[in-house]
């Protein structure tokens, strides 16, 4: 069995991986690790949670550990696509790189910039950066990438996802032609061959699964369900947590707002949820990990910015509250769970609006996850039934059913009002009887209005209901 001292990493690392805990590499840092050492430009593809990140972190630790970075001159670049991976890459440095004294810097957004120019001024042996930060303060001159002796891109597809390419083309074209370039991916599409075969330079490749495969230690169920209701999809996800007694889980949906709606509806309903997406500013999504970490909160109801590279220990579910746009996003969010040879559970509510994505998922994965149908799921609230999704509130859009429109919606609430009476018409009230007070409005507040704004205060009363039936 290999070791990690058959690998070639000194005494310091070493030692710092046995006070981690670990003892044998992962394939990936088993195959990799010899060949970045010998300075080889590297092609890595491996599922998600098989160890990638200390795949590139221990061989350069080994390589950086000698020499000293000069002011604003940095040895190396991490690009990564998101605040999160760019933390989670730092932390391996920090655990694996104890004994060494080479110096780090983040450049990520949501994070004081005056003080990421400071570090930059002390001298940095690795910087960790994504793409957007990075150009902002290469092109105030805070910088200069002329010392770089190895650059890795980590989480390339995830890249290509988010539109970072051009950014990634911009900063590669400043960096010295003499250098070690190390690409890393958990799936590998075409465009992400072709961005390989521009930066590298007769890599080796590392391929120690197919692509886009999931881990064999993860249970995947589809949990079929009748509707394309939200009300519907929100019970069964409660029926599932309860029946599952789930301590620890990412809970993934599709749309920032569907996060902060799901969070609310499963702390109104008792369980110890949070919520984690994009539109949080750094310190506060910082906070949120730390406390899900910490045991503190159970439930991380989240965006696909916690789909790449975070690594919990010990996670034991993961929930597609909604199945992901991206066939490759389904690999990534599952991988969540299952880590380190880990046992984990995946299960994703598949509405019949999710036939073609589900068929997708099937073909990427080669594979065909266990299919459950609820028993007793409760039949949509009456009032949400002509609804399969959150009504339409003013700057916010919502997901239109089969065959409607968001035009449509209000056709059908104007046609299910009563219309209010004119101010012509005659009253049908008794001589000398007094009008019976409004149930919302103090008494006469809307007869003194026109007609089309009765119409409107009783078309908003009617909304504000629909909106808190929603969240339930």
């Amino acid at each position: 069995m290999t070791t990690f001292a058959d690998l070639g990493l000194g005494d310091d690392i070493l030692k710092a991986i046995r006070d981690a805990g670990y003892e044998t590499p992962t394939p990936i840092q088993e195959q990799a690790i010899p060949y970045v050492l010998q300075t080889r430009d590297v092609l890595g593809c491996a599922q998600t949670g098989t160890g990638k990140t200390a795949s590139f972190v221990l061989p350069m630790l080994e390589m950086l550990g000698k020499g000293r970075a000069r002011a604003r001159m940095p040895r190396s670049l991490i690009l990564v696509p998101t605040r999160e991976l760019a933390t989670q890459v730092s932390e391996n440095f920090d655990t694996y790189g104890k004994y060494h004294k080479l110096s780090m810097a983040l450049l990520i957004g949501g994070e004081q910039m005056s003080d990421q120019i400071k570090a930059l001024d002390r001298g940095v042996d690795v910087l960790i950066a994504t793409p957007g930060r990075m150009l902002d303060l290469f092109e105030r001159g805070k910088m200069m990438l002329n010392d770089i002796k190895i650059f890795v891109i980590d989480e390339a597809d995830r890249m290509l996802d988010m539109g970072f390419i051009p950014d990634v083309e911009k900063i590669a074209s400043k960096l010295p032609p003499m250098k070690q370039t190390l690409f890393f991916s958990a799936t590998m599409p075409p465009e992400i061959r072709k961005l390989a075969d521009r930066f590298l330079k007769n890599p080796k490749t590392v391929t120690v699964s197919a692509p886009a495969t999931t881990a064999e230690n993860v249970r995947q169920v589809f949990v079929n369900l009748p509707t394309d209701n939200d009300w519907q999809k929100r019970e069964a996800l409660r029926m599932i947590l309860k029946r599952e007694n789930v301590q620890s889980a990412f809970i993934f949906c599709n749309r920032k707002r569907d996060v902060a709606m799901l969070d609310k509806s499963l702390r109104s309903h008792g369980f110890n949820a949070g919520a984690l997406h994009g539109d949080m500013d750094q310190s506060s999504r910082t906070e949120m990990l730390d406390k899900f970490k910490r045991g503190e909160v159970t439930i991380l109801v989240c965006s696909d910015v916690a789909a790449r590279g975070l690594d919990v220990e010990a996670m034991e579910h993961v929930f597609n509250f909604d199945v992901p746009f991206h066939a490759e996003d389904y690999v990534h969010r599952i991988g969540r769970t299952g880590r380190a040879g880990r046992s984990g559970t995946a299960f994703t509510l598949v509405t019949p609006e999710d036939v073609e994505k589900i068929d997708e998922i099937e073909k990427l994965i080669k594979k065909k996850p266990e299919r459950e149908v609820l028993a007793d799921l409760p039949e949509p609230k009456s009032h949400m039934k002509q609804h399969s999704h959150a009504p339409h509130r003013r700057g916010h859009t919502s997901r239109p059913s089969h065959g409607s429109s968001h035009g449509a919606r209000r056709d059908s609430h104007a046609r299910h009002e009563k219309p209010a009476p004119r101010h012509h018409e005659k009253s049908h009230e008794k001589p000398h009887e007094k009008p019976a007070e409004k149930a919302h409005a103090p008494a006469g507040f809307t007869d003194d209005l026109p007609a089309f704004l009765r119409r409107s205060h009783n078309a908003t009363k009617k909304i504000e209901l629909n909106v808190l039936a929603a969240a339930a």
